[in-house]
Order: C-alpha cells, then structure tokens, then sequence
C-alpha cells in the first residue's frame, strides 16, 4: 500500500473485523423483531427523529427498490442486440462475458457504465431516504457503486464507496494507484454506437437508426501513457483504493469513533448475502457491543436479525421505497 495511507484508520478493514467477529458470535436461531409491522415502522419513525446519529448501510436491495433493475425491460431496452448475439440475459452476467474484441467488450461497458452511473434512477427511493437524515448526523457505508446517493444530495463526505465506482476507471499496471473520470469516454462511446441524446440530454436508443455493438479501435479507453484500463469495481486484489477511498475510509471510522457509546441507529437497507461482511455482520457487532443503539433491517424477503439483539432490532420485510414513503 502507498506509505501515505500507513498511518490512517481504516474503517474498511476495522468494519471487516467486526463482521468476521460476527460470524463467529451470532450462530444460532434468526428473529424479526418485536411487534407488527405497522408497529415496527412506527418504531423506525421515532428511532430516525431521536437517534443522536444514524448509520446508514446500503446494499443492491436499494437501488434495486429505485428501479436499478439488471434484468427486464431496461435490460431489453439498452441490450438487446448483446442479448440477441451472445445469449446475455441481464447486465449483471453480462459483465463477466467473454467477448470476442475490445471494440465490443468496451461497447458492452459504456452502455452498462452509462445507464447504471451517470442518470438518475426511475424512482425517488434515494431522495426521499436523504429527506429522511438530511437534518440529522449521518454517515453511509455502501457496497453500491451506481453514485445514486452523490446524484440527489447527499453530503460525499458522509459517503463511503467500499467496492468502487462505475464512474471511475484503473489502469492494469498494478503499479499505478490511481483512478480517472470516465464520463467524457462513455460518452463519445455511446454516440459511436449510435446513441442519441433527448431533450433532456439523456442519451436514448433513436427509432430510425441502427445501433452498433462495438466502438471503433481507437476509441479503447487508455491511460495517458497509453496503458490499458479496466473498471474501478472490487472483483479482485487488483482493486485501486485511491485517495479518494481512503479518505472516505478515514471518515467512516471516524464517525464510528465519534458515536461509538451515543444513541445510534444502524439502518440496514437492501443488503444480501453477497458481502454480509461488509456491512451486515458489523452493525450486527456494534448494535450488541452499544447498548443504546438500535438495529434497523429493510429488505424484501430478507429482514432479521440475531435473537442476540433481537429486543433492540426492527425488521422490516418489504419494498424499501414503499416503507420510506410511509415514513415520510
């Protein structure tokens, strides 16, 4: 690691830690908190306006609730002639494909970086969980990398970014520790594919024109010195934890410090069993080792928690956007 970043906490690796410890600890029989689930919004809704802080952890359940669905008709919509050609059946898969050519996997990545990063999800899930704790002391820790949370306001010194950003892109040498912004590529990508943008400058699939499935060779993304680039996401060891991540790290367990004995509410939203570690596991440590903090689990089909702490837990089974109406 860069000798800049030695010294510095670390809330990435302190959070996994704790999940770690978790594992080990909270074996046993699963709960779903106390009461209805009328009583248990309600009890959420109190929880949001007393806590002295509110820790947010966000998985894909949230942006999915937002309409950042990898299957369906926004995978028929901006995919499918990938579909068509390589038997793709959702963007997700999609990003592990072998394709034949750079032009095409590179095609592939613009559209997928595109309209999974740089326009604003089809519901108002993220802004209306900002009016929620945008008046109180909030942090988020997501495994997210869509940048939904920096679209609609929310502080980005209160955000934490574990697993990357599709806006950002690494270069192959292993030796180089920086990211680089790559809105203006997608961009020129897509308008080599074929791409159009509407009246409100969102690029759309035009009626009267052919769309291409691969870009042409000298628009493969390189670094200034010519290098080859990949994705910054976290698929391996070869993740860049830049500057930007690091302080981001810093700050998380920074405010994990500062709150660490107040009244303080984990609020869990759409995380699953891909990387419980990250997220679950830990607000399950620190919601037993603070006892005047309350555990908070939103997920469709997925809400418990260990009968551990199950007497200062709410689980909410359900729609993530529709309970966040009923609380606003």
């Amino acid at each position: 690691m860069n000798k800049i970043f030695d010294k510095r906490p670390n809330g990435y690796q302190d959070s996994i830690a704790k999940g770690i410890a978790a594992v080990h600890y909270f074996r046993g029989r699963a709960s779903y908190g106390k009461g209805s689930r009328d009583d248990q919004i309600k009890r959420l809704k109190e929880e949001i306006e007393n806590a002295d802080a509110i820790l947010i952890g966000a998985g894909a359940g949230l942006s999915t609730s937002a309409g950042f669905t990898y299957s369906g008709e926004r995978f028929d919509k901006y995919f499918f002639d990938f579909a068509k050609a390589f038997g793709i059946k959702d963007i997700y898969s999609g990003g592990f494909y072998h394709f034949p050519k750079k032009e095409i996997f590179w095609a592939w990545w613009a559209r997928s970086i595109y309209f999974n990063r740089y326009v604003d999800a089809p519901k108002p899930v993220y802004k209306d969980l900002l009016d929620l704790v945008k008046d109180k002391d909030y942090f988020v820790i997501t495994t997210n990398v869509d940048h939904q949370f920096q679209r609609v306001g929310f502080d980005k010194k209160r955000l934490f970014y574990t697993q990357g950003d599709y806006g950002l892109f690494q270069s192959i040498k292993p030796d180089c520790k920086d990211t680089f912004d790559n809105k203006v590529w997608v961009e020129k990508a897509l308008k080599a594919q074929g791409f159009i943008k509407d009246e409100n400058g969102i690029f759309i699939v035009p009626d009267d024109k052919e769309i291409l499935m691969e870009i042409p060779t000298e628009l493969i993304p390189k670094t200034l010195e010519g290098d080859d680039v990949t994705t910054n996401l976290r698929v391996d060891d070869t993740f860049v934890e830049d500057e930007g991540w690091h302080n981001a790290s810093c700050n998380y367990a920074d405010f994990i410090r500062r709150h660490e004995n107040l009244h303080i509410l984990f609020l869990e939203l759409g995380v699953g069993a891909n990387t419980p570690v990250i997220i679950k596991y830990p607000f399950w440590q620190m919601t037993y080792d603070n006892k005047r903090s309350v555990y908070a689990c939103l997920n469709y089909g997925e809400a418990f928690c260990p009968e551990k702490i199950n007497d200062r837990s709410i689980c909410i089974d359900g729609d993530i956007g529709e309970v966040l109406s009923q609380l606003k």
